[in-house]
């Protein structure tokens, strides 16, 4: 019985681990195509490299292959968590569990291999040319309301992705059937969410939103890719503002509810006196 608690121990651990692990891999996407973008712009500029043969092998043919998959994959990730968060409602209780669909497991390991082996190249490939474009603000720096909402959003999309991809698949590999979900799961991605966002996303996700208009003054040519990256970034501040207003309508429900509850129950003692003294 006691190695028998181990085992499970170390199964959950390992399943816990794994999940915040490869949840991760949504929030890595927005920093690799920042960096994308930030190393596009030096190759242009030449400001901080002095020829484009400075970068590795991978990352030059991720940069010139333009990485169409990584766009696709991580805009059709926001784009379902702006439908379920307009369409959804806000989930406070745990979730009960149900069945896979074979074919949908089968697409959830399809599209999380190779978001994984994408930004896998791709974060590999910058961390060996060097990139670093946390300082890359060109005179533009965020409020610190945008990056809240941003941060809010990105939460909100990796849940999403952590519901419908990383869970179904983590869960069919430890387990082998669908479990409910647990406030653990949820924290433990939440903390490790936030510890990439103050180490790293938080300085170079401005590159997003700053490098097309940069082009633009500097007279250069603005690619899809700067539109794209434009388009993701406001993309998830929109999650992150649908976000906020659920949960101040959340709020105001919850008081009105208390106040009509307190009003009701003012108005049973009110009767209950007067049926007393009429007594």
């Amino acid at each position: 019985m006691g190695w028998h608690n181990c085992q499970q121990k170390a199964r959950e651990s390992f399943y816990i681990f794994t999940l915040s692990l490869l949840s991760l891999l949504l929030p890595l996407s927005f920093l690799l195509i920042a960096r994308l973008s930030g190393a596009q712009y030096y190759l242009l500029t030449f400001t901080s490299y002095s020829a484009p043969e400075s970068f590795s092998f991978l990352f030059s043919l991720f940069l010139h292959t333009n990485p169409c998959i990584l766009y696709v994959l991580v805009f059709i990730v926001s784009i379902g968590t702006l439908i379920q968060s307009l369409t959804g409602k806000i989930t406070l209780l745990n979730e009960s569990p149900s069945p896979v669909v074979q074919p949908r497991l089968y697409t959830a390991w399809i599209v999380l291999c190779t978001l994984q082996v994408c930004v896998g190249l791709g974060i590999e490939g910058s961390i060996a040319a060097g990139i670093d474009v946390s300082d890359s603000s060109f005179g533009v720096e965020l409020s610190l309301l945008s990056r809240v909402i941003f941060l809010l959003g990105l939460h909100e999309a990796t849940l999403h992705w952590f519901r419908t991809v990383v869970k179904p698949v983590v869960e069919d590999t430890v387990f082998g059937y669908a479990r409910e979900e647990r406030w653990a799961e949820k924290v433990v991605m939440a903390a490790s969410l936030g510890a990439l966002w103050w180490w790293k996303l938080r300085n170079e996700i401005q590159i997003l939103v700053v490098m097309a208009e940069v082009k633009k003054e500097q007279l250069m040519g603005v690619a899809v890719a700067d539109f794209v990256c434009w388009g993701l970034y406001y993309l998830i501040v929109t999650i992150g503002m649908v976000r906020i207003v659920k949960g101040l309508m959340w709020i105001g429900m919850i008081s009105f509810c208390r106040r009509e509850i307190e009003n009701s129950s003012k108005t049973w003692a009110n009767d209950d006196k007067v049926h007393h003294t009429g007594e």
